[in-house]
């Protein structure tokens, strides 16, 4: 039924909480490819930066972010890996929600499976909700996983 599952990360552990339904769907459906994500948002756009912030200070924050997402990624992929799970990373550059339902679209994903934070009131109104969007905005199925024990407090 499916053949290739996107799970966006951000290098939380409440968003790796998705990873235990994840391993669940991927080994019971025998999904061929398991792809992680993570949306590195940007500090400004070159030519449109702060004063303070050159464009080579611009780069060098896009690169370190880069490396760091990469080697992250690459950890939860062996894990994956080592339970027999086909796993690769990807990442993408921008807003999170607009990204992942890009990618979802670009790539032929059958499913999108993330965590929630768990934000509510005037946290959730702050910081607004990847996941909310993805769900509102997606073509293809989401689950959203809010595990017991990661629930980020009101």
């Amino acid at each position: 039924m499916y053949k290739s599952i996107l799970v966006p990360l951000d290098g939380s552990q409440l968003a790796e909480c998705a990873l235990e339904h994840v391993k669940a769907i991927a080994t019971g459906c025998q999904v061929p490819e398991v792809v992680l994500l993570q949306v590195v948002e940007p500090i400004g756009r070159p030519g449109y930066l702060p004063a303070e912030v050159s464009e080579q200070a611009y780069r060098d924050a896009k690169e370190t972010a880069e490396i760091q997402s990469r080697n992250y990624l690459s950890k939860v992929a062996d894990g994956l890996k080592e339970e027999g799970i086909a796993a690769r990373v990807d990442i993408a550059y921008g807003l999170p929600a607009d990204e992942i339902l890009d990618y979802a679209d670009r790539n032929g994903v059958d499913l999108i499976v993330m965590s929630t934070h768990g934000r509510a009131g005037i946290t959730r109104w702050v910081f607004g909700s990847a996941a909310e969007r993805v769900v509102r905005h997606s073509i293809n199925p989401v689950l959203i996983v809010t595990p017991r024990g990661c629930r980020v407090s009101k």
